[in-house]
This record gives C-alpha cells, sequence and structure tokens, in this order.
C-alpha cells in the first residue's frame, strides 16, 4: 500500500481519501434529499437521542442508559419504517442514474427482441390540441424503460388500444377518470385515474398547478415523459427529468415526443423542408 502522507500518527493512502469522497457524496445527496422535509427534523431528533445516550452511559447513569439503550438497540428498524418514503426516493435516484437503466444497455444483447411497431404519436396530439382549446385538463405519462405498474395500479387499469375519442373521453370534466393521470405502456393506454408523486422541489413557480407538480415529481424518478395540459392556461407542456417544456405547438409538440421518446431529432428535417419549399 502506497501511503500519500501522515497526519500525526494517522497514515493517508490513496484509498483514504476516495473513500472520504464517496462518503461525502453519500452525505450530500442524503443531505439534499432530506432538506425541506420532516425527515430531517425526525433525523435531527433521533441524532439528539443518540448524544443523549452517549452522555448518560459516560456519566454512569445505568437506569436511563438501559432505557436509551433499547431504543437505540431498534433504531436502525425504526429508521427504516420512518424514513421510508425518502429511501425509497433515494434507490429510485440511484436506480435512474445507473446504466441498467438505460434501454439502450439492453440492446446490445443479441437475444433482446427489438419493438418493430413505434406507438403512433398522432392521437395524442390532436388530444391535447383539442383539450387545450376547451381549457380541460390533462395528464398523460409515456412509459419508457419501467412499465410504472406501481403508479399503474393506484389508478384503474384499462389496457385498451390508444385513439383520440378514448383520451377525449377520459379526460372530459365529467368523466370519473378525468382526475389523475393516464399511463401509456407497451403502446396500449394501460391505466387512468392514477395517482403520481408530488415533486418537494421548492423551486419549481407557483404559477405552475398541481398537475406540473405531479408530472416533475414522477419524471425526477423515472425516465418516463409526462404530458400536460394546463386546465387554467390552456397551454401544452411536456416534461422530462424534472425540467418543463411549456407551451409548445402541435408541431413543437411532435418534434419533442419523437426526440424524447425515439432520441431522434425533427429539426434537421423541418429545416430541410422549409428551405426547399422557399427555393421552389
Amino acid at each position: 500500500m502506497i501511503f500519500l502522507f501522515s497526519i500525526g500518527f494517522l497514515e493517508i493512502n490513496f484509498l483514504d481519501i476516495i473513500d472520504i469522497l464517496l462518503v461525502t457524496v453519500l452525505l450530500y445527496q442524503l443531505y439534499k434529499l432530506l432538506t425541506g422535509s420532516v425527515a430531517l427534523k425526525i433525523f435531527l431528533g433521533l441524532l439528539s437521542i443518540y448524544l443523549l445516550y452517549l452522555v448518560v452511559r459516560a456519566a454512569g447513569m445505568e437506569l436511563l442508559t438501559i432505557i436509551l439503550g433499547q431504543f437505540m438497540g431498534v433504531g436502525v428498524l425504526a429508521a427504516i419504517i420512518l424514513f421510508q418514503p425518502e429511501i425509497r426516493r433515494f434507490l429510485l435516484m440511484i436506480g435512474k442514474t445507473t446504466a441498467f437503466n438505460n434501454d439502450r444497455f439492453f440492446r446490445s444483447f443479441p437475444w433482446r427482441r427489438e419493438q418493430s411497431d413505434k406507438i403512433s404519436l398522432t392521437p395524442f396530439i390532436e388530444a391535447a390540441k383539442s383539450l387545450a382549446g376547451k381549457n380541460t385538463g390533462a395528464l398523460i405519462v409515456f412509459a419508457k424503460s419501467s412499465e410504472l405498474k406501481y403508479y399503474a395500479e393506484s389508478g384503474d387499469l384499462i389496457d385498451a388500444i390508444i385513439s383520440k375519442r378514448l383520451l377525449m373521453s377520459i379526460f372530459n370534466k365529467n368523466s370519473p377518470l378525468h382526475d389523475g393521470a393516464v399511463i401509456i405502456a407497451n403502446n396500449r393506454i394501460k391505466a387512468a385515474r392514477c395517482i403520481l408523486p408530488v415533486t418537494e422541489n421548492n423551486d419549481v413557480p407557483a404559477s405552475m398547478g398541481l398537475r406540473h407538480r405531479a408530472a416533475i415529481g414522477l419524471t425526477e424518478v423515472t425516465d418516463s415523459i409526462v404530458l400536460v395540459v394546463s386546465e387554467e392556461t390552456g397551454q401544452i407542456a411536456l416534461v422530462r427529468n424534472g425540467e418543463v417544456f411549456r407551451n409548445l405547438s402541435s408541431a413543437d409538440l411532435r418534434i419533442k415526443l419523437n426526440q424524447f421518446l425515439f432520441d431522434t431529432d425533427q429539426r434537421p428535417a423541418a429545416a430541410a423542408t422549409e428551405k426547399s419549399s422557399t427555393a421552389a
């Protein structure tokens, strides 16, 4: 082992530096995860109890040490129960950033069957345009690497063929299914009236309502794409990775959906078409 330097009796090597950096990154991510939530106050409360336990044990208070020791003995289990939402979000965040979450990784395997049929975007674009014209709110989720089974089960399973009329019927203000999100998976309408996680990001503008916050919250923990039609303004927006693309026209919506869902960019083709028509 190669030692870089020493501080007193401590000998620091290269692995120690890497270890410290990784722990620093982990603590920073935990701090970001807990900041602004009730979980941070609970964590500080548990830390205070642990510090009190160390003090009474050092002072020799046997009875209080036994009581607090029993509490600290189940501290890990209690932390898992109390911080279950935060732990789940943390694991989702890690899983989202790994290479295994990228669908391109699995395309390299020869036994993986490619899906030849791409989803038709026309029903969604036409439905979004019609809903926006009537100021009818809508929330449509396009699943990518995950079928979002957990969120689909929070609503009503449909498993229907995609069509503009069906989407219009679901989001009709008098429909019992309009309140919530529609999840699209495997080229079908999988479920409606689904509940999505709302973002806890304090930087989201106040002009964005609950639909936008739910779309941001889902895309923060999954790689899905969410189409939002605002009930207040009638504007169409797309959300990916927590980023909102607002006030999209039908043409912009098609370009963005092709880019986000199929990893294609139609801007060069559109520019070439415009150039040729100008030359003509």
